[in-house]
């Protein structure tokens, strides 16, 4: 395993009397592409601009490569920033652009030349070194500021929604543009967004943050298969979240109904929250055969699979299947041990719960 090039210890931050981060514990490995994810507030960014030097922390250290560099200025750390807003140089052509840190550093002509080359030719646009910024789409121009942050050399990428102002389709190009470069460069990457699905994309490590905490860091798919507490659940993707009694080790009973599961040592007769991703609930026109019996209230077509609503004892089941079952249709609901999440129930509101991955 690669080793911790970035350790934040004990972070907390306030605005005023906001507290953004509380007691942060956050490493980040070599070479990994590590993605902050969370909603607007959560404190993602303030964790990536303590990362970058533009904030300092209240209490903590950032401690990269073994040294303690939380007071050090933004120019002096190895590492460069690329943000939503490309600010780029209006005046400038692509190349000057992208020279521009190169030539603050006093580097040779021939240098800047070779690494102006490397860089275009690494973001696919080596016809347009000449060219001005208002000339490029969003997503050249996006390119362009990440080769102006590649030529500097940096060990550590960090990337503020840097697609957030493009549409769908080349936000998805520039996705997979980023991990070809990530690959290709072997730098490490610190990423935020609040778009699940370019999180689950991208990442070698999802850390998921909400109201300051860290809710819990893991693989994508263990972030999307085993979330830790119904937030996570939530905002990881859609799911049916529902309020269960775990009965014993391997039964739980949802909707008064006991359903066999995989989970242990939740106790005896215990509430606690069952999560159960829509494209794991299995519909049957054999009404008798389901654990549960349904109506079908609402249905739409996504192209993939129709997402569809059933009322079944009470409860308003989220339901995604190639096949479609018409509005109005009874049907049975089953659901595979292995595809029953067992969640212990948050003591209050805001509970915190801290995954840590190592």
């Amino acid at each position: 395993m690669s080793k911790h090039l970035i350790d934040l210890q004990n972070i907390s931050k306030s605005f005023g009397n906001h507290l953004v981060l509380d007691e942060m514990n956050l490493y980040i490995r070599e070479n990994e592409f590590l993605t902050l994810l969370g909603p607007s507030g959560c404190g993602k960014t303030t964790t990536l601009r303590i990362i970058g030097g533009f904030e300092n922390p209240d209490v903590g250290k950032v401690i990269f490569d073994g040294k303690d560099i939380t007071r050090l200025a933004p120019n002096k750390r190895q590492l460069n920033t690329v943000f939503q807003k490309y600010a780029l140089f209006t005046h400038m052509t692509i190349a000057e652009n992208i020279a521009f840190g190169l030539r603050i550093k006093k580097k040779s002509k021939a240098y800047i030349d070779d690494k102006i080359k490397y860089a275009l030719k690494l973001v696919n646009l080596e016809e347009y070194g000449s060219r001005y910024p208002e000339s490029l789409s969003g997503g050249q121009q996006q390119r362009v500021a990440i080769a102006r942050a590649i030529v500097n050399e940096p060990k550590v990428l960090l990337l503020d929604e840097p697609l957030g102002a493009l549409d769908l389709k080349l936000r998805q190009d520039m996705q997979y543009e980023l991990i070809r470069l990530k690959k290709e460069l072997g730098i490490t990457f610190v990423y935020v967004t609040h778009d699940q699905e370019e999180a689950l994309t991208m990442s070698d490590t999802i850390v998921v943050m909400n109201q300051g905490y860290i809710q819990q860091i893991g693989t994508p798919e263990m972030i999307y298969n085993e979330p830790e507490n119904a937030f996570v659940a939530d905002f990881i993707g859609d799911s049916n979240i529902i309020s269960s009694t775990m009965i014993q080790d391997e039964l739980v009973e949802i909707l008064g109904v006991k359903f066999p599961c995989v989970d242990k040592g939740f106790g005896e007769n215990k509430p606690v929250d069952v999560v159960i991703r829509p494209e794991d609930v299995e519909l049957t026109t054999d009404v008798e055969k389901g654990r549960i019996q349904g109506v079908v209230s609402h249905i739409i077509f996504k192209g993939v699979h129709y997402e569809m609503e059933v009322m079944a004892n009470g409860f308003e089941w989220l339901v995604h299947s190639t096949s479609c079952f018409p509005v109005g249709e009874k049907v049975g609901i089953n659901v595979d041990p292995f595809n029953i999440q067992i969640m212990n129930k948050p003591e209050s509101e805001d509970e915190e719960a801290v995954g840590v991955e190592e």
